[in-house]
């Protein structure tokens, strides 16, 4: 019976949520499994894996082969170096003490990548955040600013309209226009008369 470690699908449609499981070969994709090794998660940004190493490299010391993203899983976790380390010990180029602390700078490193990945994407949220946040207090100030507009168009033409309504309604005074030197003369002759 030949062993592969390879992930089974569960979650809903659109939010897949895998389990690593070492499994016969023959059976299903979300069939029957021989032991569940680890989760993984792609929803989440970094994707979020647990892994139970140990189980992993015992499968992997017993001859399980894993499926290509199972693999690129492992040894995103480590589980194909500590494989490869146990490797060394059995052969005898290491002490298990040696191969422990490489696997232990090894997890360090990677968790101080990782957490780097982290601080940079939440450092990007924010700075979407305040864009958003800025890019909104000037919509609001454009928008204040438009509607202090409409109010003073507003009270300049109700004050226009009040203006034209007096005007309509004062008392119409008519002034005679002074005469010229040729209409007085004019006059003057029609008054003699």
């Amino acid at each position: 019976m030949s062993v592969k470690i390879r992930l089974q699908r569960h979650g809903r449609k659109g939010k897949p949520f895998y389990w690593m499981v070492a499994a016969d070969a023959r059976s299903k994709r979300d069939g029957r499994s021989l032991e569940k090794i680890g989760t993984y998660n792609p929803n989440t940004n970094p994707a979020t894996i647990e892994l139970d190493i140990d189980a992993a490299v015992k499968w992997l010391q017993n001859g399980a082969q894993p499926t290509d993203t199972a693999r690129a899983i492992l040894s995103y976790k480590g589980a194909m170096l500590k494989n490869h380390l146990v490797g060394g010990v059995r052969k005898g180029a290491l002490t298990e003490e040696q191969a422990e602390a490489k696997f232990q700078a090894w997890l360090e490193e990677k968790n101080a990548k990782v957490s780097d990945k982290e601080n940079k994407l939440a450092k990007v949220q924010e700075d979407i955040k305040a864009k958003a946040f800025e890019a909104e207090k000037e919509v609001n100030a454009k928008r204040k600013a438009a509607v202090e507009e409409a109010e003073n168009e507003a009270i300049k033409a109700a004050a226009d309209a009040k203006a034209a309504e007096e005007a309509a309604n004062a008392p119409e005074v008519v002034e005679e226009a002074p005469q010229t030197i040729e209409d007085a003369a004019e006059e003057a002759k029609e008054e003699g008369k």
